[in-house]
């Protein structure tokens, strides 16, 4: 199978899109690069694109690229080197009774019932709390990589749904909804760790996890999984603890 960096470029093009709202910084407006065409993201032609900071949503690979802002810095961890802090083991530990049951990639009334719930009470206006089947099953059920579809159950309850793409040197997590009406519940961070370890079963290096905004509150907690690395000026580095400490106190303030 040929690699990305093997293709010629009339095989693999790209667009830019025109601007859009930014969905994370109010007043500003935000554009994507996009890979198309959008049937060549096998499994080891968009791993080599997630090492070089694209995405995926549906079956379309992109990365942002903004024409007077640098914000978005994809971020992954390094799994080997991953130490939990307290609150974290905290989390694991309350959530220990949970179920993890992989299920195939297909709509199910159950799953877009909780979507819609987690979109009302956790992102409310923004755009996604009224999406319809057509526009949750585009965004979280097509893929042509390797996908896998998790539902967590507690006693039997369905309580969360994570969306993993499994790449020949870690996971991506691709979008992850559970029950926001427990308010002492830590779903999302017993996620990720969920993930972590998953990663060290299968010997994978990295945990994938999207784009990080040191302005944006929504996206503050993946600072706190450390070490994590960012996809800067062409490469991957650790990213300070300075830099996610600042992310931190700008949350509190």
């Amino acid at each position: 199978m040929s690699r990305l960096n093997d293709l010629p470029h009339a095989v693999l093009q790209f667009y830019v899109t025109a601007p859009y709202p930014c969905s994370y910084l109010p007043d500003r407006m935000a554009r994507s690069q996009v890979a198309t065409p959008s049937h060549l993201s096998v499994t080891d032609l968009y791993g080599d694109r997630v090492k070089a900071g694209f995405r995926r949503s549906g079956i379309f690979t992109y990365r942002p690229h903004c024409d007077a802002c640098r914000a978005c810095v994809p971020v992954r961890i390094p799994v080997g080197q991953f130490d939990a802090n307290r609150s974290q083991r905290r989390a694991w530990k309350q959530h220990s009774t949970l179920t993890a049951h992989p299920q195939p990639l297909k709509f199910r009334l159950e799953h877009y019932a909780l979507y819609l719930r987690y979109q009302s009470k956790r992102h409310s206006g923004g755009g996604m709390d009224n999406d319809s089947r057509d526009q949750y099953s585009h965004f979280l059920l097509q893929s042509r990589v390797d996908t896998r579809l998790i539902e967590f159950r507690d006693a039997g309850q369905l309580v969360m749904v994570s969306i993993v793409d499994y790449l020949p040197d870690g996971l991506s997590s691709v979008y992850t909804f559970y029950e926001p009406d427990r308010r002492t519940a830590s779903f999302g961070t017993y996620n990720v760790l969920w993930q972590i370890e998953q990663c060290r079963a299968l010997a994978l290096p990295y945990l994938y996890l999207g784009y990080w905004i040191r302005e944006s509150p929504k996206m503050a907690y993946k600072s706190k999984f450390e070490p994590i690395e960012g996809f800067v000026g062409g490469t991957w580095r650790r990213l300070g603890r300075r830099l996610t400490e600042e992310s931190k106190e700008e949350k509190r303030a």
